[in-house]
């Protein structure tokens, strides 16, 4: 006769148990989320965001479909400051082009909401989700509804007394992009891989380093936002040294002085290279743990490409500092902190498997190990 715990044991296990089939739905949606972050790079790059001016959730899915709506969407963006005081005389072709972009990145936020809802009501009804991971899918969906609208109080910032969006609500919208992609990928790895028990342990502490790991890359990320916003990376184009210098000449400025950290070109520059030095520092330091610890070869696979991914990425970012942020570099590089954002989480969920046992949403059926760094 089973003992009462190991009664309770495998009751909750069918509760947490799901279908394979949402693991890899999850892991759908978190590519396409992947693919939206590097087009709203693109749409960023390219001087785009601005050129659809205004926000049509259903109707705004069809793009003009005739030489008078083309011109008709032409005259509502030559009422904006970027055509006026930028792009004066700008071509019809030549608009058509920053339009496609923006509306490209609008279209697949479209596209991700239905990817994300109609499976999710699919597998709802059937009662195919565990009890553990409605809250979570819902909250995903609420965050995605959330990001659509903070995506267009980002654009308005630029419609009316400015040439680009209001750094605060880019780095905004990117940093909820973040956590949403990296909600839905942690989200994935559970179902896939389970709660299964790990004769792996190792210190507590190296769990706390990969957890401080995601978060500093999150950061750096959220730094790498206000940079793009001010168009920073256009100024200070040397390494290591600014302007002669080790930090930018007028870090204090501005006054309040907090506002240094948002709005000072300079120090929203250095603050992001000083994230870049910690973040490599970090890496490699939780790498070096893992191949001592008595880990498993997921984790040193995992550390190890995390190290290698941030290195590179830090060698990404003094090319493009130094070339002047030109699309062929600045796009690779935001697909860099994607990477390692990814990679970072990666870690982090195997190692807080391996210090188990843990509640988390098991899979219904054997499920190969998702692809190691």
């Amino acid at each position: 006769m089973p003992s009462p715990t190991s009664q309770l044991a495998t009751n909750a296990g069918e509760r947490h148990k799901a279908p394979i089939a949402v693991g890899y739905w999850l892991l759908a949606v978190s590519a396409l989320l992947v693919a939206m972050v590097l087009v709203g790079g693109a749409t960023r790059l390219t001087d785009s965001g601005l050129s659809i001016t205004e926000w049509r959730p259903v109707t705004g899915a069809v793009p003009p479909l005739s030489d008078a709506g083309w011109l008709e969407e032409f005259e509502k963006y030559k009422q904006i400051p970027e055509y006026r005081e930028v792009n004066e005389g700008m071509s019809l072709t030549a608009f058509k082009t920053i339009y496609w972009w923006e509306w490209g990145h609008r279209f697949l936020g479209r596209v991700i909401g239905l990817a994300f809802f109609i499976p999710l009501a699919i597998f709802w009804i059937a009662g195919r989700l565990p009890r553990a991971l409605k809250p979570r899918l819902v909250l995903l969906l609420a965050m995605g509804g959330a990001q659509g609208a903070l995506g267009w109080f980002m654009v308005k910032s630029g419609l009316t007394e400015r040439v680009d969006v209001s750094q605060y609500r880019l780095a905004a919208h990117l940093s909820l992009a973040f956590a949403i992609l990296g909600l839905m990928w942690w989200t994935a790895l559970d179902v896939l891989r389970g709660a299964a028990a790990s004769p792996w342990r190792f210190e507590r502490s190296f769990l706390t380093l990969t957890v401080v790991l995601v978060a500093l890359a999150y950061l750096q990320i959220a730094l790498g936002g206000f940079v793009a916003g001010l168009k920073a990376g256009l100024t200070f184009n040397t390494w290591p040294l600014m302007d002669g210098g080790i930090a930018p000449p007028g870090y204090w400025d501005l006054n309040p002085w907090y506002t240094n950290f948002f709005e000072n070109y300079g120090a929203v520059q250095f603050n992001h290279r000083l994230g870049a030095y910690a973040l490599l520092a970090l890496a490699w330091l939780v790498a070096w743990r893992a191949m001592r610890a008595p880990a498993s070869p997921q984790i040193k696979r995992w550390a190890g490409g995390a190290a290698a991914a941030v290195t590179f990425q830090a060698i990404l970012g003094i090319w493009t500092l130094l070339a002047v942020s030109p699309l062929a570099l600045a796009l690779p590089h935001q697909g860099g902190a994607i990477v390692v954002f990814l990679l970072s989480i990666g870690l982090a969920h195997q190692a807080a498997l391996e210090r188990g046992p843990r509640a988390a949403v098991e899979p219904s059926a054997a499920a190969p190990q998702p692809a190691s760094a």
